[in-house]
C-alpha cells in the first residue's frame, strides 16, 4: 500500500521546517538511502533519506514551503507495482503550512484543568499537538494538570514522567500553567501595521528564516530567564602569539593554528581546573559535566551556530584547529548534524578579528558560562613600574549566577589569564 512520508523531527528543538527543495521528482524511481528532499531546521538544512523501495508517487507540499509541522505528510512513495490509482482514498491535498506566527484566538485558549485526550497528543493553545509518554498522560490527569502547558524535557520535547513530578514539586499541582520558552509573557514584536511604522523610512522587508526565530526564541528566554553577571580580565598574550608563529612557521607544518585555538583549549584546560565553572542549573541540582565540551560561535548566513569541539579537554592543539575548521566549513554550508551543535558544555564567542575590543554575550543554555574574546592589539601597560608596549586582548566571562558565584568566575577568569600569558602549559 502507499508509504507516507511525513516532515521528520530532525533536532530536539524542531516543531516546524522548511522544505528546502525536492531532489526526486514525482515518478522517480526510489531506493532505501536515496535523497528524497532537503529540509531547512532550526539550526541547518539537512537530507532526508528514503527507508522504502517505489516510486515517489505523490509531492504533497512543493519546495520553499515555510512552517510545516513535524509529522505532517509531505509526500507519498508507491510500492512495486502500484500505480496512481491506489491513492483514490487518500488525502492528496497540500496540508496548509503550521500557522506558528498567526496572532493566538482568546477563545483557543485551553481551559486550565482540561485533562489530556488518551489516544492522541494534547494540542497546545497555538492548534500544534504535543508529545507524552502515557504515564505522563496518566499521571497529568490524576492531579489535573494541563499537559498542554509543561515544557518535555524528553527526545524531541516530549513530556515524561520527570517533566510531571517538577511541575507538581514547583506548585503547579492545580493546573496552573508552566512557563516555557514557548509560552512565556514576552513584549509584542512590532508589525507592519504597528502605528509606528507610519513615521519610518522606506524599508525592504527579510522574512525570517527558522534559525532566525530559533535565535529569537532562545536568547529572549536566556536574557530574561537566566540572571547573567560579567567579569572581565585583560590577558597579555605576547608569549602566546610567539609560540603560534614558532608552530606555523616549522620546517614540514602541514596546518595551522590560529589564536582562537589557543583559546579553546585554554578553556577546556581550565574547565578542567576549575570544574564548578562547568556546569548546568536544574531545579533539582546542579550538574557538574565529566567532559569539556566547548562550542564556538560561528557567523552563519542568515544567522548564529555554535558547533561543539567535544571532549575538548583531552585533546591537542592539532586535533582542536582541525576539528574547528571542520566544522566551521559544515556550519557555513548547512551540513552539521544534530550531535555537532546540540549540547556543549560551555562556549566560546570571538569578535576579535573585527576589531571588537571587548563585548557582553547571552547564555546559550543550558550552559552555565559563555567568553567572549575581544581583539589583540598592542596597549601601553605599566611592568615593575616602568611603562611598556604590550599586546593585549579583553575577556569577558558571562555566567549563570544561578549555578556560579562570584568568586568561581574570578578564579576561572585568573586561572585561564595564567594559562594563556604562559601558553606553554597547555603542553602539560
Amino acid at each position: 500500500m502507499p508509504i507516507q512520508i511525513l516532515m521528520p523531527a530532525l533536532s530536539p528543538t524542531m516543531s516546524e521546517g522548511t522544505i528546502a527543495n525536492w531532489v526526486k521528482a514525482e515518478g522517480d524511481d526510489i531506493s532505501s538511502g536515496d535523497v528524497l528532499c532537503e529540509i531547512e531546521t532550526d539550526k541547518a538544512t539537512m537530507e532526508v533519506e528514503a527507508i522504502d523501495d517505489g516510486v515517489l508517487g505523490k509531492i504533497l507540499i512543493a519546495g520553499g514551503t515555510e512552517g510545516v509541522a513535524v509529522n505532517t505528510p509531505i509526500a507519498i512513495i508507491l510500492e512495486e507495482g502500484e500505480d496512481a490509482s491506489v491513492m483514490g482514498g487518500i488525502d492528496t491535498t497540500a496540508p496548509a503550512p503550521a500557522a506558528a506566527d498567526a496572532p493566538p484566538k482568546p477563545a483557543a485558549e485551553p481551559a486550565p484543568a482540561a485533562p489530556a485526550p488518551a489516544a492522541a497528543p494534547p494540542p497546545t493553545a497555538s492548534g500544534k499537538r504535543i508529545f507524552a509518554s502515557p504515564l505522563a498522560k496518566r499521571l497529568a490527569e490524576q492531579n489535573s494538570l494541563d499537559i498542554a502547558l509543561i515544557g518535555g524535557s524528553g527526545p524531541h520535547g516530549r513530556v515524561i514522567r520527570r517533566d510531571i513530578e517538577a511541575a507538581l514539586a514547583s506548585g503547579n499541582s492545580k493546573g496552573a500553567p508552566v512557563v516555557t520558552a514557548a509560552n512565556a509573557p514576552t513584549t509584542p514584536a512590532l508589525t507592519a501595521d504597528d502605528p509606528v511604522m507610519a513615521y519610518m523610512p522606506e524599508y525592504e522587508a527579510m522574512p525570517n528564516s527558522s534559525i532566525r526565530k530559533i535565535i529569537a526564541t532562545r536568547l529572549t528566554g536566556a536574557a530574561r530567564d537566566i540572571p547573567h553577571f560579567n567579569v572581565n580580565v585583560d590577558v597579555e598574550i605576547d608569549e602566546l602569539l610567539r609560540i603560534r608563529k614558532q608552530l606555523n612557521n616549522r620546517d614540514g607544518a602541514d596546518y595551522k593554528i590560529s589564536v582562537n585555538d589557543f583559546i579553546i583549549k585554554a578553556v577546556a584546560l581550565t574547565l578542567k581546573l576549575q570544574p564548578d565553572c562547568n556546569v548546568t542549573y536544574t531545579d533539582e541540582a546542579i550538574l557538574k559535566f565529566k567532559r569539556q565540551d566547548v562550542a564556538m560561535a560561528v557567523a552563519i548566513d542568515g544567522g548564529l551556530i555554535t558547533p561543539i569541539i567535544h571532549d575538548a579537554g583531552n585533546k591537542g592543539l592539532r586535533a582542536i584547529s582541525e576539528t574547528a575548521k571542520e566544522l566551521a566549513q559544515k556550519a557555513r554550508l548547512g551540513k552539521l548534524m544534530p550531535e555537532e551543535f546540540q549540547g556543549g558544555t560551555f562556549t566560546v564567542s570571538n569578535l576579535g578579528m573585527f576589531g571588537v575590543k571587548s563585548f557582553n554575550s547571552i547564555i546559550n543554555p543550558p550552559q552555565g558560562g559563555i567568553l567572549s574574546v575581544g581583539a589583540g592589539e598592542q596597549r601601553a601597560v605599566v611592568k615593575d613600574g616602568a611603562l611598556t608596549i604590550a599586546t593585549m586582548m579583553t575577556l569577558t566571562l558571562a555566567v549563570d549566577h544561578r549555578c556560579i558565584d562570584g568568586a568561581t568566575a574570578a578564579t576561572f577568569t585568573k586561572e585561564l589569564k595564567g594559562i594563556l600569558e604562559a601558553p606553554s602549559l597547555l603542553m602539560l
